[in-house]
This record gives structure tokens, sequence and C-alpha cells, in this order.
């Protein structure tokens, strides 16, 4: 018995050593197959977020030229809607030649606290690979560009104070300084490797600002109303009214700025998944509640609703959600859009009158205050069932904000609002001053009451014939 019984086990011992190579041989063929899926995989990932960041890039740049264009450009009187028209026009070339130059660099490559370092001047290392400290899934190129519409909007914005009364020449060289001076500083700190309030990668004083709350909204507004004091007031204002030329030209450039801003928020998720959906939604809801609020406040005090109200109070809202829109909830995002418009309607209203100042477009009443209470709201109402940005040790999500139990993102938030302020006016009020000395900043009584279309472009936006 015992013989057979060893004849057997070396029978299977050889069987086994002869199949080992072919189960070797399907394992591997297995890990093959399923490498070439997870690669397939990532790779489709990668395409569907660079299509629609892509896609986002273009939306924002929209903003700028048209829909600024367009809502300045009809806010103002006739004889300047070309020029300021052009300014936002020149934004998108001057600012994308520096940005390709120095200002990227500055912005997002890794540096001090306060500003980026100088090895991404000319682009260089700015490749088709991705940095997964920005995003993971997209090429370093397309992040690059996307940031770069923000970069173009950001100074436009601020030409709505001084309209009708700046140089062109004057206008540019001050907002190349701007870029490199303000903007550029805030947007490394916020969003840039090693920046003192950029909360995902683990700055110092985290502040929630999803899409440009502080960087662009803040800065641009708060350095607005900087220039709009400094500058003085139009010739006449307020005793000859002002009122805008073509309220059509503003309504169309509005609404093509409220369906750009869903690619400036929901494409600040830098991939085209639910967080993108998130701030997509809440978008459109602060924009619609912030529209009615102001238009009812409007209605209540003037007897009747105006299109120009309602279209302001619709950019308050887009304003006031940008910095929680990858944070909160939908119901939060009414709730800010509602007070955004009550707001801004009260500062435009109001306030502007009180202190007398020339606020032309009225950005700092719209952006600078806007973007003010929205990023205070963040901190009151994000939450981590939206976007658990702030995690422990172990991986396991904390509160975000005031409504989750975590009151101290409020004072973060004003830390950062509070830099935002500062660097806005002493960074704008020196760089006026520079170039005032230099070239100056002002056209002459004679030029502005022609019209900077003719002085300042040598035409005019409208031909009545003879």
């Amino acid at each position: 018995m015992r013989p057979r019984i060893a004849k057997l086990s070396l029978a299977l011992f050889s069987l086994s050593i002869l199949c080992t190579p072919v189960c070797f041989a399907q394992d591997a063929s297995t890990a093959a197959q399923l490498a070439r899926l997870q690669s397939q995989i990532a790779n489709a990932q990668m395409s569907a977020d660079n299509a629609w960041m892509l896609v986002c890039a273009a939306l924002v740049l929209m903003m700028t030229g048209p829909g600024l264009a367009l809502f300045y450009g009809g806010l103002v009187r006739r004889k300047n809607v070309l020029s300021v028209m052009m300014q936002s026009f020149a934004m998108m070339a001057i600012i994308t030649v520096l940005w390709a130059l120095v200002t990227y660099s500055l912005a997002f490559d890794s540096g001090t606290s306060f500003i980026g370092g100088l090895h991404h001047l000319f682009l260089r290392g700015v490749g088709l690979a991705p940095d997964p400290d920005y995003a993971a899934t997209l090429p370093l190129q397309t992040f690059m560009v996307y940031q770069l519409m923000f970069a173009i909007i950001t100074p436009a914005l601020i030409t709505g104070a001084f309209a009708e009364r700046m140089k062109f020449s004057a206008m540019a060289v001050f907002l190349v300084l701007w870029a490199i001076f303000v903007y550029s500083p805030m947007a490394h700190m916020v969003w840039g490797k090693g920046g003192l309030l950029n909360a995902a990668l683990g700055g110092r004083f985290p502040t929630l600002d999803f899409a440009g709350g502080t960087v662009v909204h803040v800065t641009s507004g708060v350095s607005a109303l900087v220039c709009a004091i400094y500058l003085g007031k139009r010739v006449g204002y307020p005793k000859e009214p002002t009122p805008p030329h073509s309220v059509v030209l503003s309504f169309i450039g509005a609404c093509m700025l409220w369906v750009g801003w869903f690619g400036f928020n929901a494409g600040s998720a830098l991939a085209a998944g639910t967080l993108a959906t998130s701030a997509f939604v809440n978008t459109h809801f602060a924009a619609a509640a912030a529209a009615l609020s102001w238009g009812a406040a409007e209605w209540i005090r003037n007897g009747k609703p105006s299109a120009l109200g309602a279209i302001s109070g619709a950019v308050a809202g887009l304003v006031a959600i940008t910095p929680a829109a990858g944070f909160v909830q939908p119901m939060s995002a009414i709730v800010i859009g509602l007070i955004a418009g009550l707001f801004c309607y009260f500062m435009v209203i109001k306030v502007k009158s009180w202190f007398g100042y020339d606020d032309s477009l009225d950005a700092f009443g719209v952006h600078g205050a806007g973007g003010t209470l929205g990023a205070i709201l963040t901190g009151v109402f994000a939450t981590s069932a939206i976007n658990p940005i702030f995690k422990d040790a172990h991986g396991n999500a904390l509160p975000s904000g005031a409504i989750d139990g975590n009151w101290h993102q409020v004072l973060n938030q004003f830390i950062g609002i509070g830099l935002a302020w500062i660097i806005s006016i002493v960074g704008t009020l020196v760089l006026l001053k520079i170039v005032d000395l230099v070239i100056g900043l002002r056209v002459t009584r004679e030029e502005e009451m022609e019209g900077l279309d003719i002085t300042q472009h040598g035409e005019e936006g409208y031909d009545y014939g003879a």
C-alpha cells in the first residue's frame, strides 16, 4: 500500500512542477491586462478633465471679452464706449504676454510664503506633464492657461472705477505693474505652493477661496476704490447726469458674464467631477437669488424694478459665491446670494453717496464689497460634506466652516481678507503715484469733455453720418 501512495505523491508532485509555468504565465497575463486597463482608465480621466478645463478656460476668457467689455461699455457715455471696451481687450493681450514672461512663475512657482520663485520664467518647465500639487490629471500647460484667464479679468475689473478719465497709456503701465506687484503675490499666497493662505497645501492661515473671492474680487474692488479716490471725480460729477448710453449692451454683457462664470467657478474644481457639479449649481442659484434681492430692494425704493438693477444684482451674487462655490450646499448658496444682492445694493446706492467717491461703474460696490462679504460667508457656510479640504493625520475629514462647528475658520477668512485689503491699498497707491509722476494718469479736462474714444483712440463707437 505504501509504495502505491509514494508513487501517487511523486506523480502529483511532478504534475505540479509541470503546471507551475502555466500558472505563472496566467498570473503574469492577468497582471498585464489589469495594468493596461488601469492605464486606459487614467488616460480617459485625463482626457475628460483636460477637455473640461480647456472649455472652462475659454468661458473665463469670454467673461472679459466680450462679457465685461459689453457690460462696462454700455454703462459709460457714448463718447467713451470704445475706450472702456479697449481697456478690457488690452488686458487680454498684455496680461497674456506678461503671464508667459514672469507672472505665472511669481504666482505658482515654489517660493516664499508671499511670492513665488522664478523657475518658470518664460514658461520654463511648464510642459504637458501634470503637476500633482495643482492638478494630477491635467497637463501643466492646461492649468497654466486656465489660471491665465483669471489674471486677465482681474485687472480688467479695475477699469470700471476710473472709466472716462484715465489715459490709455497710464492704464496700460499701471495695470502691468499691478499684475506683478499685487495680483501675483495674492494668487501665490492663496493658491500657490507654500502660500501663506493656501488651504489645500497647508498654509499657515488656511483661507477658503475656491475661485477667487480674495484673489480676484477683493483685490480688484479695493484697488478700484483707491483709483477712484486718487484720480478724483469726473468733470461735472455728480451734478451733471452720467446715465448709461446703452443698457442693452450691458444686459447682453451681464448675461455673458453669468454663463462664463460657470467656467470661472465650476472650472476651479480642476476636474470634471462631482465638485464641479456642486460649484456649478451653487453659482447659478446664488446669481438668481441676488438678482431677486437687489431687484426687490430697488422695486420697494423706486416703485419699479429696472433691468440695470437686475443684472447688477446677478453680478453681485456671482461675485459673492465665487469663494464659496466649491465649499457650500445649494441652500447656503441661495442665502449668500440673497444677502449679497441687498448688501451690494446698499453699498452702491447709499455708501457711495455718503462718501462721495466717483467709482464710475461701481467696481468697488460690487466686486470689493461683494468679494469681502462672500469670503466671510464662506467661512460660515463651508461644510466638509461638500469639500473635505481639512483632514486629520488618518485622512478623516475635519469641519470646514462655522456651520460644521469650525468657527476658527471665520478668523482665518478675516486674515485673508485683511491681507488682500492691505496689499491692494498700499500696492495700488504706490503704483499710481509712480505712474502719475512718470507719465501722468489723467487726461486733460478738454480731452475728457470731448471723450476718450476720440482723444485716446482717434475713432468713435457710433457713426451717425453727416
